[in-house]
Parts: structure tokens; sequence; C-alpha cells
């Protein structure tokens, strides 16, 4: 046993080295690559909005701007939604019901992106189009100063309707880790808040939501994270635009549709190391992202 032990012991720390010399070589490999564009740029690559293969001119704002806003819109729209289904299954629906929930969401989570892309440009940005952003623009559009984000040409493909999607998206996601959440809180606590005479609500809201709270921020950390590099659903509906944004409807871009749209057709080096710049700021943010994650979670839980 003893030997089986030690085998064991050393087989998982060669496996997590290996994990680590991985990460340490995607990073090495990407700094290298990028090395020429962040010489010749500097500080300006990441603050620069000009984006533009013609006269060598590359700039990364703009794509930061749009993975950062895209994801935001899809973490403030699953979250409550996420909550809501969660709360549902595990407090006021029966038990049996929960298994064809998760079930559903899970066959949601395996739909591939790149369908979820093609829903959105074929479903989705009509709808937008005609419905949803003209009752925003007449409605949120009113309001002095937030009004801006929601002003211009209704179009359908914009910063907004790739949020919605990459909502859609991690809702699956989010929601299997609230089922999975709400599942631990102890039932003792539940029971002696009904013995209180507290309501369904006020114990969901008093006691079950600041026991879980370190694991919620935890969860939409992690749709968070799964948001920052999606890739070909954004593509599909977010317009493909280097201009810089100022209201939701607009076209914009993200780092990773940017990669995947221009990778093949950067010709020169300067343009080949500006797009992997691009993705060596992207796991920049994610890993930032995870860390802040880390801090959080330390904090509450403290």
């Amino acid at each position: 046993m003893q030997l089986q032990d030690k085998l064991l012991k050393k087989c998982c720390k060669w496996i997590a080295s290996i994990l680590l010399v991985i990460f340490v070589a995607i990073f090495f490999s990407l700094l290298i690559s990028s090395k020429l564009a962040l010489h010749t740029f500097g500080w300006r690559f990441i603050f620069n909005v000009e984006w533009n293969p013609v006269t060598q001119q590359f700039g990364a704002l703009t794509s930061i701007l749009g993975t950062m806003v895209t994801s935001t819109i899809a973490t403030i729209i699953a979250l409550p939604i996420s909550l809501a289904v969660a709360v549902f299954a595990t407090n006021i629906v029966p038990r049996k019901f929960c298994a064809p929930i998760s079930v559903g969401l899970q066959i949601l989570a395996g739909i591939p992106s790149i369908i979820y892309g093609m829903w959105g440009l074929f479903i989705i940005t009509p709808i937008f189009a005609l419905y949803v952003e003209p009752f925003l623009a007449m409605t949120l559009g009113q309001i002095p100063f937030v009004g801006q984000l929601f002003s211009g040409p209704p179009i359908g493909m914009g910063i907004l309707t790739a949020g919605f999607i990459l909502a859609i998206m991690i809702i699956p996601l989010l929601t299997n880790m609230m089922l999975s959440l709400f599942d631990k809180v102890p039932p003792l606590l539940k029971e002696s808040g009904y013995s209180t005479g507290a309501t369904r609500w006020e114990v969901v809201r008093k006691i079950q939501l600041p026991y879980l709270r370190s694991g919620i921020i935890g969860s939409v950390i992690l749709g968070l994270g799964r948001a920052l590099g999606e890739t070909m659903a954004v593509t599909f509906v977010i317009g493909n635009s280097h201009q810089l944004f100022t209201s939701l409807f607009m076209p914009g871009n993200t780092i990773a549709s940017t990669i995947a749209n221009e990778f093949t057709e950067a010709t020169t080096l300067l343009y080949s190391s500006s797009i992997m710049g691009l993705a060596f700021i992207l796991m920049f943010i994610t890993f930032g992202t995870l860390i802040a994650a880390r801090i959080l979670l330390n904090r509450y839980t403290k």
C-alpha cells in the first residue's frame, strides 16, 4: 500500500507540473509572438482605437471594450434568470421536477456555439431590429446620459445582440451551478427560518442567499470567463467593426472575434504579431478575472 501511495503521489505531482508547464509555455509563446507589435506600438497598442492593416496601424482598445461590454451584458442578463430558475426548482416545485430541468440545461449547454451564432443571426437579429431596439430607444433612450447607450438606428447586429446571445449561452452553466449550490444549503437552516414564521421569499433572501454568497460570486466569475473567450457565436451577430462604439446598438468586435476573422488574413509580420498581441491581452484579462474571483471568494469566506 505504501508503494501505491507513493506512485499515486508522484503521478499527481507530475500531472500538476505538466499543467503548469503548459500554462507557462502558452504564456511565453504568446509573448514572443506578440513582441514585434508590443515593441512597435508600446502602450499605445492597448489604448489606440485604430486598426488599419493598410497603414499598418493597430490598436486593441475597441476589441478590449467590446469583450468587456458584451461579457458584462451577458452576466447582467444571465444572473437573475439563473437565480430565479434555481430558486424555483429547489424551493417551489416538487423535487422530482429538478431532474428534467437539469437535463434540459445540460442539453442547452452542449449545443455548439456556432449553432447559437446562426440562430442569433437569422432569428434574434431581426427581432432585435424590429422590436427590441426600437422599444429600448423609446424608453431607456429618453433618459439623460443613459439614453446615449440606447440611441442610433436599430440594425439588429451589434454589441447588445452579442451580449444577449452570450447570456443565452452561459445561462445553462450558471443555472446548473446555482442548482448545486442551493442543494448544499443545510435543511436545518431553512426549517429554522420557516419555524420562526418567515415566508419563502424571506428564507431565500435572508438565509439561503447570504449562505451561498461566495459560491454565487464564484459561479458568476466562471460564467464571465466563458463569455470572455466565446468566439463563433459573437462573430455572427456583433457586426465586426473596428470603430469605437458609443451606443449598444452599434456594431463592434471582441478580441476573440477579431482573431477569428483576421488571423488568416495577416500578410505581414506586424499584422500577425498584433493579432497575437490581442490573444496575449485576452489571456491576461481571463487570468485577471480568475485572480479577482479568488480574492473575492477569500474575502467573503472570511
